[in-house]
């Protein structure tokens, strides 16, 4: 496994990427960023626990939202019945993620 250094919020973190998934991982910290500066800019909340909180709340709920609207393809092996799996896994890798720095979640 690959490591990539990102930053987010301007703070660098060393993540593992799976080999081919550069991209995927890079636009993920992308979504990360844009939404918890978002939520920092907008001026009232400052801490950056719950900012980190707010956004994976955002991002997640967002996803789930996309999924009741459209449901996925088979083609991308995510039926509408995993999407509960889905979302528990995605807030877990954040979790792996962000879990090192005790500033964060």
């Amino acid at each position: 496994m690959k490591q990539l250094e990102v930053q987010i919020m301007g703070q660098s973190y060393l993540l593992g990427c799976p080999e081919g998934g550069d991209s995927r991982l890079l636009e993920a910290v992308e979504h990360v960023d844009t939404a918890m500066c978002k939520i920092r800019d907008g001026g009232k909340v400052r801490a950056r626990d719950r900012i980190a909180v707010l956004a994976a709340l955002n991002l997640a709920f967002d996803l789930a939202d996309r999924g009741t609207r459209t449901p996925p393809a088979p083609a991308q092996g995510v039926p509408s019945a995993d999407h509960d799996l889905l979302l528990t896994s995605l807030l877990n890798r954040l979790d792996v993620a962000l879990g090192d720095d005790g500033r964060l979640i």
